[in-house]
């Protein structure tokens, strides 16, 4: 029997009046979509509660401060990712190890007073990716070593994430190896788990063989497949198997989740859609054990009719990023021709250099994009800057680029922004700030700017206030 959770504020999560971590009301959202009807027409007159929950797969500061904020406007769970690629135990390309990452997301969340029993952290993509060049034993040694720094670093969500070839593996993995080099991943984070606290909430799971490439797709295509209910079906008994031959019953328990396709995808210039009605047959396929729900992924730019049908339709995790830092670009971008606008002829002001000093780092290092972008070199300027891909979430982090950023924002603090120009490259910031709800300040205008993605997940989530 299934117990009823309850919240009667941010800091009191309750099971039948005790009080419980993060991770089990992960596991009640699970239960809660799976009980639910599935209505082609909501009912907007239901009492309101949570049926599913968005991920933010970002490592960026301003991404994970807006995440914070919208968590605690709707007093709801909030649940962050970092994939294999940007957080791992040699840095990845934020330069943070697990802990770190964690460290810092916890120094966030205190300073914005989010309560700890509302934040659960997550490891998306934990498994060869990152090393996928190397030979197959070197790079699921590496893999297992960054699943077991996730855990000892307080991860309580873990996608084992085993589908991608490496130097001297076939071009497409036996869904058998997948689940067993899975299997081995599970090992290896439940051992890190009995080196914690016995207090410590255990790890929950999601699995998968169908699993998207991470970041989008690299080349223009058709839209997805959905999967069948006969490759969902085969993917369950292969992992159980994998899982029972490694002892792994209990964590087999805790599996919440797994990665299927519901036929959504974006690319460079190109989004696919979510289309219900070819999901219905794996949407009435549940399992009944182990009591999980669906995952999906790339559910970037999406409308929210598209993502409130997918949380109905029991594709309770909602897997964001791009989209995030996507809306942070175009928040820097605005504030740029503000700058430019406003100050260019004005002197003794020296104006920011965002954009050029942005391609010219993505130029320097092009190994984050040159895959994804095609075209002539005018088509990949283009890409660069405006791509859905959003590759150059990757450059953010560069000096050259942190100082341009630095000298905008300094320049736009300096004095109260100009309405008019507000009004014209930030409409909606500009209607937020009349109505005397937004503060009219730059980093302000930039959370308000990503909170517009988020709100639209949390109203799919049903938890948006």
């Amino acid at each position: 029997m299934h117990e009823d959770l309850h919240a009667d504020s941010r800091d009191d999560l309750r099971i039948n009046d005790r009080p419980i971590h993060a991770g089990a009301r992960l596991q009640e959202i699970i239960r809660r979509n799976r009980a639910q009807e599935r209505s082609n027409e909501r009912d907007n007159h239901r009492a309101k509660e949570q049926l599913g929950v968005y991920s933010i797969c970002s490592a960026h500061p301003s991404v994970i401060d807006a995440g914070l904020q919208q968590a605690l406007a709707d007093n709801s769970l909030l649940l962050i990712e970092s994939t294999s690629s940007q957080v791992n135990q040699f840095g990845g390309y934020t330069g943070q190890t697990p802990e770190q990452f964690a460290a810092s997301l916890h120094s966030i969340a205190q300073s914005a007073a989010f309560p700890e029993s509302m934040l659960i952290l997550g490891g998306d993509h934990l498994g060869s990716y990152p090393w996928r060049d190397q030979p197959s034993q070197i790079a699921l040694d590496n893999a297992c070593d960054l699943v077991r720094a996730c855990v000892l670093a307080g991860y309580t969500k873990i996608h084992l994430d085993a589908s991608m070839s490496c130097a001297d593996d076939p071009a497409r993995l036996p869904e058998e190896l997948i689940a067993h080099r899975a299997a081995l991943l599970c090992r290896a984070a439940e051992t890190a788990h009995r080196e914690r606290s016995s207090a410590s909430a255990p790890s929950l799971y999601v699995i998968g063989s169908e699993v998207p490439i991470p970041g989008g797709e690299t080349q223009p295509g058709e839209p997805p497949a959905v999967t069948t209910v006969d490759h969902l079906h085969r993917t369950l008994q292969l992992f159980h198997a994998a899982f029972a031959e490694q002892n792994l019953s209990a964590a087999w328990d805790r599996v919440i989740g797994i990665v299927v396709q519901p036929g959504v995808e974006f690319g460079d210039n190109s989004i696919f859609a979510y289309d219900r009605s070819k999901a219905h047959a794996l949407s009435a396929a549940l399992p009944e054990h182990p009591y999980l729900a669906y995952e999906a992924h790339s559910t970037d730019y999406q409308t929210p009719d598209a993502l409130a049908q997918m949380v109905e339709d029991h594709f309770a995790i909602l897997k964001v990023g791009p989209a995030l830092t996507f809306a942070y670009r175009e928040a820097i971008f605005a504030l740029s021709a503000i700058e430019h606008d406003y100050y260019s002829a004005r002197r003794g002001v020296r104006l920011s250099e965002v954009r050029s000093a942005f391609d010219a780092a993505m130029l320097r290092n092009p190994a984050h994009w040159r895959s994804y972008y095609h075209g002539s070199e005018e088509e990949q300027r283009f890409a660069r800057a405006f791509s859905y891909s959003d590759r150059c979430r990757y450059y953010w982090t560069d000096p050259a680029v942190q100082q341009e950023i630095g000298q905008l924002l300094r320049n736009l603090s300096g004095s109260p922004l100009p309405l008019p120009l507000v009004s014209q490259y930030l409409p909606s910031e500009y209607a937020a700030i009349r109505t005397g709800s937004l503060e009219p300040e730059p980093r302000s205008l930039i959370r308000h700017h990503i909170r517009s993605v988020l709100r639209d997940y949390a109203a799919a989530c049903g938890v948006l206030q």
